[in-house]
């Protein structure tokens, strides 16, 4: 009966789903306020159309998973770094993601970063409340629910603490960030820049390109952005979801996830769950990676399904590059020829994320398709 209901509530006019958006909106305190308050069924702005569920892909039933990466003595071995540089274009084609252990990152700061974001989503609500904006130009550090709110045709199940230094040359000021989680958030953003430096070289490596071409790209510790996300549990979880499906816009997206799951990627038109591996961290590409190799890496779509158990904990740190209008990117040289010409026009950081947050989160590549080169119409 609460099934049907929630169904039927979709039929409600435009003008009560905007309302109920701002109440929502309003409240400061995102999903995590409708479980404090007892409720025992999904809202109808979080329950996704009729329609999209039933055409929704299948998960798969096999026992599949990404590709797991070790990085262990790794060092300096230039045989083993041109093994691994293999092991990952393979895993970027077959997948669009990969999993990495024994990645020099210490398990205890992994914990402590998870804990102390769920300790941010957990405290008092008044000092929350003063994180809490939706005008995502004014602040570097804050706390949100669901950045296309007023877009999506359904909210998603999830609360984000997020980090922005894409305009501010990589820096951040550390009196920004929430005092119960400032200190380990520091060391854990200075230990994902070693790593994701080293990953981008070895992808480099990997494309028969110079090693150091997409780090310079992307700039290193020029600029970067990290969602601190909190999914609590659901009353209803087969009626909404935690994050809707999307691809990432960014070079590459490292994230750490808690042992509960829900992370699902896109393969071979079904959702395969991408279950946790202690110690591990999950690398996905990104559609700007995707642009500037001319396809020769993919980004892949996932999502995260709502679970009823929780909270589940996420970070995810997106290498994105300095977001000016000044820096153009566009496909590398080396990577295009007569045969295999550009298939994406020249683009700024700054253009890409603008076009990301016009949109809803759902619309699927919605850079890859604004960039795409047009020819009499069609596809190029």
């Amino acid at each position: 009966m609460e099934a049907q209901n929630a169904i039927n509530n979709e039929t409600r006019s435009s003008y009560d789903r905007i309302y109920e958006l701002k109440v929502f909106d309003e409240g400061k305190l995102g999903v995590k306020r409708l479980i404090d308050a007892g409720i025992q069924k999904v809202s109808s702005m979080f329950v996704r159309l009729l329609e999209d569920r039933e055409k929704d892909f299948d998960t798969c039933s096999k026992n599949i998973s990404v590709s797991i990466i070790n990085f262990a003595d790794l060092g300096e071995n230039n045989d083993r770094i041109a093994e691994i540089a293999k092991e990952i274009i393979m895993a970027s084609n077959e997948w669009g993601f990969f999993q990495v252990i024994n990645h020099g990152i210490p398990n205890e700061l992994l914990e402590r970063m998870i804990k102390r974001t769920q300790m941010f989503h957990e405290q008092d609500d008044e000092y929350k409340k003063k994180f809490y904006t939706r005008d995502f130009h004014s602040k570097s550090v804050y706390f949100t629910s669901n950045h296309d709110l007023y877009k999506s045709k359904a909210a998603s199940w999830k609360d984000i603490l997020y980090v922005n230094a894409r305009k501010a040359g990589g820096e951040i000021d550390p009196e920004e960030l929430p005092l119960v989680c400032k200190d380990v958030m520091l060391e854990f953003i200075d230990r994902i820049h070693m790593l994701g430096n080293r990953i981008l070289m070895i992808i480099s490596i990997g494309l028969g390109i110079e090693p150091d071409c997409l780090g310079n790209m992307a700039k290193g510790k020029k600029s970067w952005a990290i969602a601190n996300n909190y999914y609590p549990a659901c009353p209803q979880p087969e009626l909404t979801l935690g994050t809707t499906a999307h691809i990432d816009t960014s070079f590459i997206t490292i994230l750490l996830q808690d042992n509960i799951g829900g992370l699902q990627v896109l393969h071979d038109n079904k959702w395969v769950n991408i279950e946790p591996v202690t110690g591990g961290l999950i690398v996905n590409f990104g559609s700007i990676l995707q642009m500037i190799t001319n396809d020769v890496i993919k980004a892949a779509c996932h999502r995260v399904i709502a679970k009823s158990v929780g909270p589940r904990i996420s970070i995810a740190f997106f290498f994105s590059g300095i977001m000016t209008s000044e820096k153009i990117l566009g496909p590398i040289k080396e990577l295009t020829s007569k045969e295999n010409p550009p298939i994406y026009r020249n683009f700024s950081i700054e253009e890409a994320i603008i076009n990301l947050f016009s949109n809803s989160l759902d619309v699927v590549g919605a850079n890859l398709n604004y960039f795409r080169i047009q020819h009499n119409g069609k596809d190029k």
